[in-house]
């Protein structure tokens, strides 16, 4: 075998395995491949450790191998290095039992490989053989051309996680130091994807409170921020899509605005802009993909521009920092630009699941009642936390009696359609995030342990907490560049050209499928 490697002849861990399964006594011994009784997690050494379910617990699966996903050659967010992947089966393990996707379809598949794109494998996957597909060299490319203005946005769950790769400790927020680092490799604008969540939030609560107030209206109202759980309903759950809101997420919002509203502001030819989405999901990759996501297109009649041009997971953006050999501890603090840059508490808190339903529920009260929200709707401890799913009464004068509920995880979400289609859920809002704890461990975030544990996620859930609280603004109503741009260029929220640029719809995916009913879980 030496002679072999010589020769320059690759050998992967699992040619490994396949190797030693086949060396007589030796191979029974070493042979994970399958070979005999199988190793439970009990008996194997190391068992405690690296089979890690959800929520810091061992796996149940037996330590032989175990098989793998499919991923498509064509999938946006995710790829595989065959080399790399020894079939150990975590990656069906989150796939069936987190998400509840693989295995909730009847074979054979018709004509597409299914697929969330959430990235959960990512981060499941022992040796990062699953990985996010690299955009990198699009983006190095557009930071060369002098014809391109490249510009950055910035998720909320970027900035207490990205110091992980850089010796700071976990949820530690480094927003400063992250945008002057978009600067240093050459964007020549940096926006705040929080702006956008802001804008979100008028768009989405204007809505919410219109609904409660017809009585034609779909009863329950699901949020629409997070790209995995959309394409989730779509392929499981078309009959939700009326349920919908039709408000996009933060990060398409920022897309039209800034080849619409923030271009002609700054006089910059819309065709020049490369836009350029830095996510800590790798569903915001095949989000951007999407031909409903084209505003901008629309609204300066040139087809083939996309709101997005490119998505970076945090893990991207990390290493194209380490190519340039920037330090991001060693970088002085830089601001967002004016114009898409300042944002609200409630545009922070996006970040965490339960924190797009607080931050919609605090504009809505005042939209609903024209008074600020009261100290308990500041502070919202029941959608808090890492629960699959936690519920929250509310009373809005003049409204009443409003249950709001949080799923995180889609095996939760799916436990709230099936309660919805059974007719047992008392639910007038409901958020779902495709990743346990929202997008502070979004499948596009660094690798600080496999998978991220609880004290992971507790840590930067805090951290966007604490930054909530010391906001000197903590309403989306009340953003001074949020006001702004609707007295310059909106006009109020769900007008026309509100529902142009800031509003969608989406697709039944269930043809492609399938699906399981759920007698046959």
């Amino acid at each position: 075998m030496a002679e072999k490697v010589k020769k320059g002849i690759t050998l992967s861990r699992r040619s490994f395995l396949k190797f030693a399964g086949g060396l007589s006594v030796t191979g029974a011994v070493l042979g994970l491949a399958g070979c005999g009784k199988p190793l439970t997690p009990e008996k194997a050494a190391g068992g405690d450790g690296w089979l890690p379910t959800q929520y810091d617990n061992r796996g149940d699966f037996p330590t032989q191998v175990k098989g793998r996903i499919s991923i498509d050659p064509k999938n946006p967010s995710i790829t595989r290095d065959d080399q790399k992947c020894i079939l150990c089966g975590q990656c069906i393990e989150v796939c069936q039992n987190v998400q509840t996707v693989y295995g909730y379809y009847k074979l054979p598949i018709k004509n597409e490989t299914i697929c969330v794109n959430c990235g959960q494998c990512t981060h499941w996957c022992p040796t990062a053989a699953i990985t996010e597909v690299d955009d990198t060299q699009k983006v190095w490319e557009a930071l060369a051309d002098p014809d391109k203005i490249v510009i950055a946005q910035t998720a909320p769950a970027i900035r207490v996680a990205i110091g992980d790769d850089y010796g700071f400790p976990i949820g530690t927020n480094v927003e400063g130091k992250m945008v002057a680092a978009l600067r240093e490799i050459g964007f020549d604008y940096v926006a705040d994807t929080n702006w956008a969540a802001d804008l979100t939030i008028m768009e989405e609560a204007s809505e919410h409170v219109h609904r409660l107030k017809d009585p034609t209206a779909p009863y329950t109202m699901f949020t629409t921020c997070c790209p995995a759980w959309v394409k989730f309903m779509e392929y499981y759950y078309p009959e939700m899509i009326p349920k919908y809101s039709t408000s996009k997420s933060p990060q398409a919002m920022m897309g039209a605005m800034i080849k619409t509203y923030f271009a002609e502001k700054k006089g910059i030819d819309p065709s020049k802009i490369v836009s350029v989405a830095v996510m800590p999901c790798a569903a915001k990759k095949y989000e951007c993909t999407r031909e409903e996501l084209n505003s901008a297109a629309k609204y300066h009649n040139k087809p083939g521009m996309r709101d997005i041009d490119v998505v970076l997971t945090t893990r991207e953006f990390s290493e194209m920092l380490k190519m340039k050999k920037i330090d991001l501890a060693k970088l002085q603090d830089s601001d967002f630009d004016n114009l898409v840059g300042e944002a609200s508490g409630a545009g922070y808190i996006f970040a965490n699941s339960g924190g797009v339903i607080e931050a919609a529920v605090r504009t809505a009260y005042f939209l609903a009642t024209g008074e600020q929200p009261p100290a308990v709707v500041l502070d919202l401890q029941p959608v808090h936390g890492l629960q699959g799913i936690k519920e929250a009464t509310l009373e809005i004068p003049g409204i009443g009696e409003e249950k709001i509920a949080v799923a995180q995880g889609l095996n939760n979400a799916r436990k709230i359609c099936d309660m919805i289609n059974a007719g047992q859920a008392p639910w007038r809002l409901v958020e779902v995030m495709a990743c346990p704890g929202g997008c502070i461990s979004g499948g596009g975030q660094p690798r600080s342990s496999v998978p991220p544990q609880d004290r992971v996620r507790e840590k930067r859930i805090e951290a966007v907490y604490k930054i909530d609280k010391s906001m000197r603004i903590r309403l989306s109503h009340e953003n001074p560049e949020i006001k702004k741009i609707y007295t310059e260029f909106l006009g109020q929220p769900l007008s026309e050209e509100a529902e142009l640029l800031l509003h969608t719809h989406y697709v039944p995916k269930d043809h492609l499928l399938t699906a399981k009913k759920p007698s046959e879980y």
